[in-house]
């Protein structure tokens, strides 16, 4: 059933901290089932988006890693996840703190969170709109974690996330989505995540890969994606949860989350279209990966924006997107900082895109879509000029705050005994599914092949016992991996003392 009015379906007249006593009351009567369910249904849309975000990372890198990147980003949604239920929404949206910075312990494991409306809207209650914050962290955690790239040790990056979603991520979120927040106080508007999700993730990964360091370039020459089918994949998980992302920010089946969903499909296809044309011009190719990466870049800038511009200004964002995240790309060969995966690029600069068109096109008639936010004036085309600056002040917090925290965090990790962030030099050679996990993203086949590097084929077959010298690899590869293992280099090795790489690590499948 609709209703005429602003705001909730029935106004809410509980006392209690959980919204009434569901012993002796429905707790349901405060809400629509309608919008409960899109939630629940919008939430597991987000968790969706933690496998693309996996694939997606994993297509990226070479073969070699493809496995190790799919663990970290499905093991730090876990971390995280588990974080949030602890003390990280309390930390991040109760309410009753008022500091404006960060919040306290009053939901402390999902303490006093059950029927009362939630702080993000009276749609829906606070336990819904608990779970539902929960998926942002996952996958905001899981980008962030991409800065391990082929070269960092895994479980380092799950106690450093554990304490960057404490000290970053939720102080980020309380900035701007609790009442008390202070950048909520001052008026930012941030849709779903700009600040938080966005720019949260991108400026700590590029903090987190510059206290990493840069991987050896003498392993890198000829480097490319090893899989772009599992980068498509990724990037259609992605798009899908997307709108879950987007679309559930409305916190209510209603307008607004339709005009959400519709900004973030047109901002990503000419963010698409842009990025695949801007590549087009060096390469005279039309790539894939340039589709995938603009279509990431259109979803991140629609982020803080799809929810307050209209649907004509959202095909400008992904023009200006698509432009700005490809040569923002080129932003880690001039700081020397190796974001191997562009999460800066693609993140937090579609993120700071996102956040300044509000300033510029938020519309009030969009905002008041759906039923509950009509006092919101709009941005610089509404007559609002201060929210030009209020953007750009809050644009600057959170890149600043999320640089120095967070590598003063990778840095304290990496200062404790045992939990040093890099891994040798054996280590990122042989590959991090080698040394990390002990298991492959693809057949031994495919592992050997990484780090003979590549031989020509020959017009006679090899028969067994022929020794592989790599002809266009690189050089010392060989040498390093028979020191690493204390053996003779293949030069030394005699014709019938080879063995297969496959039986030396104990495998079983022929």
């Amino acid at each position: 059933m609709s209703y005429s009015w602003f705001g909730a379906p029935t106004p809410f007249n509980g006392t209690t901290p959980n919204g009434g006593d569901s012993a002796s009351e429905n707790l349901n009567q405060w809400y629509q089932s309608g919008d409960q369910a899109f939630i629940l249904v919008a939430s597991c849309m987000v968790l969706i988006m933690i496998p693309g975000i996996a694939f997606l990372y994993s297509g990226l890198a070479r073969r070699k890693s493809a496995l190790s990147l799919i663990w970290v980003c499905m093991m730090s949604s876990s971390v995280v996840m588990f974080q949030w239920y602890f003390w990280g929404y309390s930390l991040a949206l109760s309410s009753t703190a008022t500091n404006g910075f960060i919040g306290n312990l009053r939901h402390f494991g999902l303490m006093n969170t059950l029927g009362a409306p939630s702080p993000g809207s009276n749609l829906i209650p606070e336990l819904l709109y608990a779970f539902y914050q929960m998926q942002f962290v996952g996958v905001t955690a899981a980008l962030v974690v991409g800065a391990t790239a082929e070269r960092g040790r895994v479980v380092p990056a799950m106690v450093f996330i554990f304490i960057w979603a404490t000290l970053v991520y939720c102080p980020l979120c309380c900035w701007a989505w609790n009442v008390n927040g202070w950048a909520f106080k001052y008026g930012v508007m941030d849709y779903a995540g700009g600040g938080p999700v966005e720019i949260g993730s991108g400026v700590s990964a590029l903090a987190y890969s510059w206290v990493l360091g840069r991987r050896n370039e003498k392993m890198m020459l000829n480097f490319r994606p090893h899989n772009i089918s599992l980068i498509t994949i990724g990037t259609v998980f992605l798009w899908f949860g997307w709108l879950g992302f987007n679309g559930g920010s409305a916190f209510g089946a209603n307008l607004r989350a339709a005009m959400a969903c519709w900004n973030s499909c047109l901002t990503a296809m000419f963010a698409a279209m842009t990025w695949t044309l801007l590549d087009y011009r060096l390469a005279k190719k039309w790539s894939l990966v340039g589709w995938c990466s603009g279509t990431i870049s259109g979803l991140v800038a629609a982020t803080p924006a799809s929810g307050y511009i209209p649907p004509w200004a959202s095909i400008i964002l992904g023009v200006v997107t698509g432009i700005v995240c490809n040569f923002g790309t080129k932003i880690k060969f001039m700081i020397g900082i190796d974001d191997a995966l562009d999460i800066f690029a693609e993140h937090a600069l579609g993120g700071v895109v996102g956040l300044i068109f509000n300033g510029f096109f938020a519309a009030d008639y969009i905002i008041g879509l759906d039923g509950v936010n009509q006092e919101i004036p709009g941005g610089f085309l509404n007559h609002n000029y201060k929210q030009l600056y209020i953007q750009i002040a809050y644009v600057c917090a959170t890149m600043g705050y999320s640089f120095v925290m967070s590598a003063i965090l990778a840095k304290g990790v990496d200062m404790i005994p045992g939990l040093h962030l890099r891994a040798s030099e054996e280590a990122e050679l042989l590959g991090m599914d080698d040394d990390q996990h002990g298991e492959f993203a693809y057949d031994y086949v495919e592992v050997r092949r990484d780090y003979l590097a590549w031989t020509p084929a020959e017009k006679e077959q090899r028969q067994d016992g022929d020794i592989i010298v790599p002809q266009h690899g690189i050089e010392g590869h060989q040498e390093l991996l028979s020191s690493s293992r204390h053996g003779p280099t293949m030069s030394e090795l005699p014709h019938h003392e080879e063995e297969d790489p496959r039986e030396k690590r104990g495998s079983t499948s022929e």
